[in-house]
């Protein structure tokens, strides 16, 4: 059994649509989800991991546990991985605990409670989605525009897709224990090329503008932490080499270079009509 947090997330959804299409067992859970928003055959279970002390029906028959970065209470939720009988667990984080700690705590509270749990572990450090790009779904449809800072600075975006197949691999194999990934996308891009690559797959120009460092401030504080939202912007706009930098762990694990982000757009693109 593979127990997946965050299953209706854009990495979750798509980890448990991997597994269980492989014919595996899966438990999906997420605060609020049910039996109809998984496929068929998968066990959904509502759980909340800022709870620890109820994860128990959740993770009862597991043995792999797919973890988001939740809560107060790594170690708590640990703790209930191991007393269900939990033996491997893959932690989604970021991959700004390498490269800003000091913005990226939370997670990185997780992923030394994750190392010394005594469980197998493994850490997948996630750059920024491409999924991110659903926050213009709104003004692209209203008015062909999208907006953001630092429109030419380019970041390597990775496909949650990328992110869900990655995590499939590691939880089925076991070669992968105490292994640390980097996942990006295949090169850097920037939010005006972002934005073009969305009219692309509509067949309609969408017009980009660029916001000041303190709009998106404003907007990012409404609904982030201030020091990871110091910390977001801090990559947007003055990123370090190893944030512009390609990783090489998408493709180490899957045996294949990560999707671009215009074929994400073209998947994607009813959600922008």
């Amino acid at each position: 059994m593979y127990v997946v947090t965050g299953a209706t997330g854009n990495v979750g959804r798509a980890l448990v649509r991997t597994l269980s299409g492989a014919g595996l067992p899966v438990t999906a859970v997420a605060r609020k989800i049910t039996g109809d928003e998984v496929p068929e055959g998968v066990r959904a279970v509502a759980a909340d991991l800022a709870e620890p002390a109820g994860l128990g029906p959740a993770f009862e028959g597991a043995e792999a546990l797919f973890l988001l970065v939740a809560g107060e209470d790594p170690p708590g939720v640990l703790d209930a991985a191991k007393t269900a009988g939990i033996r491997r667990v893959v932690l989604l984080s970021s991959q700004g605990v390498g490269t800003r700690p000091e913005a990226y705590g939370h997670p990185a509270r997780f992923e030394k409670a994750l190392r010394e749990s005594g469980l197998d572990w493994t850490v997948l450090r996630s750059g920024g989605m491409d999924t991110n790009a659903f926050a213009w779904a709104g003004s692209v449809r209203a008015r062909r525009e999208a907006a953001a800072p630092f429109g030419d600075i380019g970041l390597p975006f990775v496909d949650p897709d990328d992110v869900a197949a990655v995590a499939a691999a590691v939880l089925r194999e076991d070669t992968h224990a105490g292994a640390t990934y980097t996942l990006t996308g295949p090169a850097p891009t920037t939010p005006r090329e972002r934005a073009a690559a969305i009219g692309a797959a509509l067949g309609e120009p969408v017009r980009f503008t660029e916001q000041t460092r303190e709009e998106a401030h404003a907007l990012m504080a409404s609904f982030m932490p201030l020091p990871v939202v110091e910390g977001t912007l801090a990559i947007l706009g003055e990123p370090t080499e190893e944030e512009r930098r390609v990783a090489p762990d998408v493709e180490r694990v899957l045996g294949r270079a990560p999707g671009t982000f215009a074929a994400w757009a073209q998947r994607n693109a009813a959600a922008f009509r």
